[in-house]
């Protein structure tokens, strides 16, 4: 509230995009956009000395796992591709194997995951590549094919990342945008380090025009050394537990006001997993001598591994929430599944706040938030992420999001008509790309709003707003998040008939 009285609210999202984490106090690190803004010298970037790892070190063998995008999850198969170019999508249909089905690396490349040496205790959070989106930077080019040469923590991920596709973008065009991670566990010489990294591909070449592929997410662990010296597992996966998991876009013309086609679908399967732990290159005997890594019969020489204590762990889950947090400040607030959300609701006597669209809220889906006023994107982005809502979505509802392909399922679904019934209730209100709906734990909507004119009337000045649904605050919020509290005040007034019988 002070720092709205002290910036006003053009000066509050300014400062806001620039903190980074929330504090309310800018670092010199956060402040740097602006300096370089206003000075136009851009310092020369100070990267961590990179040491040349070790040819003589460990080694880890690596499988990939891919199987395609399957093509009748798109939207757009549902009218058989019809107007859509057969060389539009040539590359994704192409597709249809790993680059490269296994890489061995040296083990010391993951030294990249390693905590930096503030942040070594058991939860801590750090960016591996953090995002270089901002107010200034605004979204990165639709009009590329190929990756920018990756620097420092980049290039091992780009090394895993070229063993799907030959042309991964570390860096993804939307926010959020980077590669974070959290020790999941300590022992006294290893870590357990959770991760989750966004990313996408370029599928096409010239002369065709740009495909972008970009999955919801990548998450996975590695179990390495304190000095990166061994690597006892690691994993990396794109999350198939949703009916739609990747995001697409491309262009039909070679520049950035070219039309473009949106569209989503299911990967069933985009994993990498080590064969087992890292193994050194050179074996020495008890005398410092080099000897074969084979035994006399020509059978590879067996690894004894000690099993690893851990003093510290916290579960995955815990893990993969806090990583999920720091990607998307929004889910401060738990957004339970669908049918979940009405037990507890039930059972917390509390209203249901439910968002239903058409693309994920919480993947890196830009599809969800192209240039399709009343995104997902938007609504994460501003009014889900402030303080004022948080708050009041905590104390008053439970939250959950939903697809529409996903309801639509739970609707068709008649052996269990309670859940059916309250997907049909859902559908009956819902209008592309976004609504946000109030419900009652039985599943009755007592209020709600299509994203579209939700931001219609945001981005009027509050004379020009005819109907009277949604009065703005006089003090100083931001109008959309005084709208959006105002549309949650009005559904549990008008949901308090109900919860007083």
């Amino acid at each position: 509230e002070l720092a709205l009285k002290s910036l006003g609210n053009e000066g509050l999202f300014l400062f806001s995009s620039l903190d980074t984490n929330n504090d309310l106090y800018l670092s010199p690190e956060e402040f740097k956009p602006i300096a370089e803004k206003l000075t136009g010298v851009s310092p020369i970037p100070e990267f961590e000395e990179e040491e040349t790892p070790d040819p003589n070190g460990e080694t880890l063998s690596v499988v990939a796992k891919f199987q395609p995008l399957v093509m009748e999850t798109m939207t757009k198969s549902k009218d058989g591709f019809l107007g859509i170019s057969h060389v539009a999508l040539s590359g994704l249909r192409n597709w249809t194997a790993p680059a490269a089905p296994m890489s061995v690396l040296l083990a010391r490349q993951f030294k990249a995951f390693l905590p930096p040496k503030n942040k070594q205790d058991l939860g801590d959070l750090w960016w591996i590549i953090p995002s270089e989106l901002n107010i200034f930077t605004g979204y990165l080019s639709n009009n590329r094919f190929y990756p920018p040469p990756p620097k420092g923590k980049e290039i091992i991920i780009h090394r895993l990342l070229s063993m799907f596709h030959p042309r991964p973008f570390v860096k993804t065009r939307f926010a959020p945008q980077g590669a974070v991670a959290c020790i999941q566990a300590i022992s006294t010489f290893y870590y357990t380090i959770a991760f989750r990294i966004h990313a996408e591909f370029q599928l096409n070449e010239p002369p065709d025009f740009p495909f972008w592929f970009s999955p919801g997410q990548f998450t996975g662990h590695i179990i390495l050394s304190k000095d990166s010296s061994h690597v006892r597992e690691f994993k990396l996966f794109v999350p198939n537990n949703r009916s739609l998991n990747v995001d697409m876009e491309w262009l039909y013309g070679a520049s950035e006001s070219s039309n473009m086609e949106v569209d989503i679908g299911y990967l069933p399967q985009m994993e990498l997993e080590s064969t087992g732990p890292s193994i050194p290159s050179v074996i020495h005997d008890e005398n410092g001598n080099v000897i074969d890594s084979r035994v006399s019969s020509g059978e590879p020489i067996q690894f004894v591994f000690e099993e690893i204590t851990w003093q510290q762990e916290i579960p995955w889950e815990e893990a993969a929430q806090k990583l999920e947090v720091a990607m998307y400040p929004f889910k401060k607030v738990s957004y339970l599944p669908f049918t979940q959300a009405f037990e507890r609701a039930k059972a917390e006597k509390k209203l249901v706040h439910s968002i239903l669209l058409w693309g994920a809220l919480d993947d890196h889906k830009p599809s969800a938030c192209l240039p399709v006023p009343g995104s997902g994107r938007t609504l994460r982005e501003t009014v889900l992420e402030s303080s004022p809502i948080l708050a009041l979505l905590n104390e008053s509802f439970i939250s959950s999001w939903s697809l529409v392909k996903e309801l639509e399922e739970l609707q068709n679904n008649r052996e269990n008509e309670f859940y059916s019934k309250l997907a049909d209730l859902h559908l009956e209100k819902y209008n592309f790309p976004v609504e946000m709906i109030i419900c009652l734990p039985n599943g009755t909507v007592v209020h709600h709003i299509n994203a579209n004119y939700f931001l219609d009337i945001t981005s009027m000045k509050p004379e020009d707003v005819e109907s009277n649904i949604f009065s703005f605050s006089t003090n100083f919020e931001d109008p959309s998040t005084a709208t959006y509290l105002q549309f949650l005040k009005e559904g549990l007034q008008r949901a308090k008939p109900y919860l007083q019988t």
